[in-house]
């Protein structure tokens, strides 16, 4: 009984010690495979160009080429643009975004100095 104990030990340990590679096979496969996904993410990323600018088209009125500045202080014929002006209606609506601070957590008035 004894001579059978140590060949199943022997058999036991066997199927445990190629579990063990089989497990470690794997990780180090998968290690690979993610570190070569990071190296192709990062050289897209790199490769990539920035897209030309492209302007706003004029309207139909104008052409495409602002009006050409004169000798002697004439500026252009363009209007330049206004600047932006709130409704009224908009200026008081805004509410506040947090409550009033309780009592207690308000501090007295600074004193100004003489």
């Amino acid at each position: 009984m004894v001579i059978e104990m140590a060949g199943n030990d022997k058999r036991r340990l066997q199927r445990d010690l190629l579990i063990a590679c089989l497990l470690f096979a794997s990780g180090v496969v998968i290690s690979g495979l993610s570190l070569a996904q990071i190296r192709a993410e990062s050289r897209m990323q790199t490769a990539q160009a920035t897209q030309p600018l492209q302007g706003t088209p004029a309207p139909d009125g104008q052409s495409k080429m602002p009006a050409e500045s004169k000798p002697g202080g004439d500026r252009p014929t363009t209007p330049a643009p206004e600047p932006a002006r709130p409704d009224p209606q908009t200026q008081g609506a805004a509410k506040p975004v947090l409550p009033p601070a309780p009592p207690e957590k308000i501090a007295p008035p600074i004193k100004e100095k003489q």
